[in-house]
């Protein structure tokens, strides 16, 4: 079926109400860092100098729902076979009401394990019994959470998450978690939700003190959140993009650009976008020196869903380095689009 004659037709649909909040820090260890940045969470290179996140996105989870069984099975087994060090999951996480039993029995998996996780909502999250307020703090009370939920700005999952030297106190890459929100709130512009520009201004708040911090260099940072901003939109329709991976749909970007990419561009840090959203895509672009990635589909038949099988996406950085590799982990344990970022982009002089 196709993406809007399903959502349409959904019998889960729904709206409730934005509201912001800020929910106190689990009880992995989280300290301020100087120059007034907002609370963060901070992780650390393991002892061999390598650090891997486990990208879920699109869970789309209904707690009884035997088409949910896929979901819950492929989170079992990409947490099994990657054993990553940070798992972000990238919103739509449960599709269906009761919500807190959805969101429990998709995100368990994670806490048994003792992983640090972090989410930044989808546009689905808050539709069912529960406000986007009141999901956020169920995550916020599950072990190992580590959303650090800024309050006074738009969107209920906007964090910062760190990670520093295994040797020194230094950080080496800033992970930003941004809210893309439900729908638009301007009344004469529908379409989805938005990065808005308090929370644009919020990063680059941080982003400025961050650049403080390391002698006015950019720390080298990346963004994860849901519905991919509208240059994905550009990016898949300029020829001069260099784009792998599965493009199946053409990208659900909201109709507004609040300006995000400009400043994630003039404030020289962010090297990599990565979002869910569009089901059907798994692809990694580079354009305008920014990589544009999407995560793999990780849920179940509650949803259209036309690439198969479901799976993850996997970051793993290396101490010391600016660059990343990332792959899509396939349920049932192959491996695609294992990619050096950003040496597999370089047009070679016979391309």
């Amino acid at each position: 079926m196709e993406r809007r004659a399903f959502l349409k037709n959904s019998a889960f649909a729904g709206a409730l109400g934005v509201i912001t909040s800020n929910v106190a820090a689990n009880s992995l260890s989280v300290k301020q860092p100087e120059n007034e940045i907002s609370s963060i969470s901070e992780l650390s290179f393991n002892k061999e100098g390598k650090f891997k996140i486990l990208q879920l996105t699109d869970t789309h989870y209904i707690a009884g729902n035997p088409e949910s069984k896929r979901a819950l099975n492929n989170v079992n087994q990409m947490l099994d076979l990657e054993k990553p060090d940070l798992v972000i999951h990238t919103g739509d996480v449960i599709f269906g009401i009761p919500a807190e039993r959805s969101l429990r029995e998709i995100l368990s998996p994670i806490s048994e394990r003792k992983i640090p996780f972090a989410v930044a909502l989808g546009n689905h999250d808050e539709e069912y019994d529960k406000t986007r307020d009141e999901v956020s703090e169920i995550i916020n009370s599950m072990p190992y959470n580590i959303n650090k939920n800024i309050k006074g700005i738009t969107g209920s999952t906007n964090c910062i998450i760190t990670l520093n030297s295994s040797k020194e106190e230094n950080i080496e890459w800033v992970f930003y978690l941004f809210d893309t929100n439900r729908k638009s709130t301007i009344d004469d512009i529908g379409g989805y939700g938005y990065i808005n520009f308090d929370q644009i201004a919020w990063y680059r708040q941080q982003s400025q003190n961050f650049t403080k911090m390391n002698g006015d260099e950019p720390i080298p940072s990346m963004a994860f959140f849901h519905i991919p901003i509208i240059e994905y939109k550009i990016a898949a329709c300029d020829d001069k993009t260099l784009l792998r991976g599965i493009r199946g749909e053409e990208v659900c970007s909201p109709k507004v650009n609040s300006g995000v990419f400009a400043s994630m561009k003039e404030m020289g840090d962010i090297k990599a976008i990565s979002v869910g959203h569009d089901h059907d895509c798994d692809y990694a672009a580079h354009w305008n020196n920014m990589f544009l990635l999407y995560g793999r589909f990780s849920g179940c038949d509650t949803v259209y869903n036309n690439i198969k099988p479901n799976g993850a996406r996997v970051f793993e950085l290396t101490e010391g380095e600016d660059k990343f590799r990332s792959w899509i982990r396939l349920y049932g344990g192959k491996i695609i689009q294992d990619l050096q970022y950003p040496d597999d982009f370089v047009k070679k002089k016979d391309d």
